[in-house]
């Protein structure tokens, strides 16, 4: 797949070049590049970072960062077997638990939140910094939710880090999680809450919480094109009118005519 010229390899994390150090140099050179773009790409255009990811990982399969970097393009579309399979073989070389949480997600994608829930309760989540611990909690309510135990899923996402008032990284998705997660189980005014909240952390815009919070107030947003379109489709139909008004009576619509318009 093409590269384009801006893209040298050098963009990538510290950690991975020095991975890719094993390879030959040129070699190196060429999986960097490909790693960048499945980055680059991974968000706009999942399919196109997914194209990339298999590029790489024909170069360098062996390499523990090549491993994961597929997986998530996998997972972003929506291949969770191969994500799993991914990831598995990117832990077994490095021996971390950073994607145990993803891995979990895995299994619900799979049609599996028991599994999910199982690996939620292993060992391994004890191991995981905060990130990791709070998006371990944010995979087991959603196998709660899968399995239809919505107000499990409520009280797994209670937590210190959702009462905390604190912005943290992943403080906007666990506030939106647990807004989602009460307006399903009927809750709204509690949900309402919790949305605001939600608005008030996401910075970057990371979650839809300002439009769940405009849809519980009632506010509807009008695309500015779509007011141009009616406008003119308004003016349309009066000239329409006007002409058909000045035609003469005998290619006028009658009244029976007009009133199967109506």
């Amino acid at each position: 797949m093409p590269i384009p010229e801006d893209v040298t390899g050098e963009e990538i994390d510290g950690d991975v070049r020095q991975e890719l150090q094993s390879l030959p140099k040129t070699l190196a050179e060429d999986v960097a590049k490909n790693l960048v773009m499945v980055a680059r790409l991974i968000d706009e255009d999942p399919e196109g970072a997914y194209g990339y990811s298999r590029v790489a990982l024909r170069l360098a399969s062996r390499v523990a960062a090549v491993r994961e970097a597929a997986g998530f393009a996998a997972y972003a579309n929506q291949k969770y077997s191969e994500a799993l399979a991914e990831f598995r073989a990117a832990r077994r070389m490095t021996g971390t638990v950073e994607l145990w949480p993803v891995m979990a997600d895995c299994e619900r994608g799979l049609g599996r939140p028991e599994k999910a829930l199982d690996m939620a309760g292993a060992p391994e989540v004890h191991k995981l910094d905060k990130a990791g611990q709070v998006e371990m909690r944010l995979v087991a309510a959603g196998a709660r939710r899968d399995m239809g135990q919505l107000d499990a899923a409520i009280v797994t996402l209670q937590s210190p880090e959702l009462a905390s008032n604190a912005v943290q990284p992943w403080t906007a998705r666990l506030r939106y999680a647990y807004a989602d997660a009460l307006l399903a189980a009927g809750r709204e005014g509690e949900a309402r809450e919790w949305f605001a909240k939600a608005v008030e952390a996401d910075r970057d815009g990371s979650t839809d919480a300002s439009d769940r919070l405009a849809e519980l107030d009632g506010v509807e947003f009008v695309d500015a094109l779509d007011e141009t379109g009616d406008e003119t489709a308004d003016e349309t139909q009066a000239e329409a009118q006007s002409g058909t008004e000045g035609a003469d009576e005998s290619v006028r619509p009658s009244a029976e005519e007009d009133g199967d318009k109506d």
